[in-house]
């Protein structure tokens, strides 16, 4: 499974909300990625704040977690669009 971790920064003077929504959605991919593909989303992903996202071993189900208080669901779906990633259907 391959996956992207975005590390999180904490400090003492609390600037990051530590009370985030978390929300997890898993998609079902028209084909599998390429990994130019990935490497934008990764990008998407340290700008906007999605904590990570996993691509199962046979590459046709991606997911993400992100802080739903930061990034709406149609954003994530937008990043997926702008990195030319098809989506067959939502899974959960």
């Amino acid at each position: 499974m391959i996956s992207g971790y975005i590390r999180i920064h904490r400090n003492c003077c609390g600037w990051y909300n530590l009370a985030m929504t978390l929300v997890e959605v898993t998609y079902e991919l028209q084909s599998p990625p390429s990994d130019e593909q990935l490497r934008h989303l990764g990008e998407f992903a340290n700008t906007y704040g999605l904590r990570r996202f996993r691509l199962d071993d046979s590459r046709k189900q991606l997911s993400f977690e992100y802080d739903a208080s930061r990034l709406r669901e149609t954003q994530v779906v937008h990043a997926l669009g702008q990195a030319r990633i098809a989506v067959a259907r939502r899974l959960n």
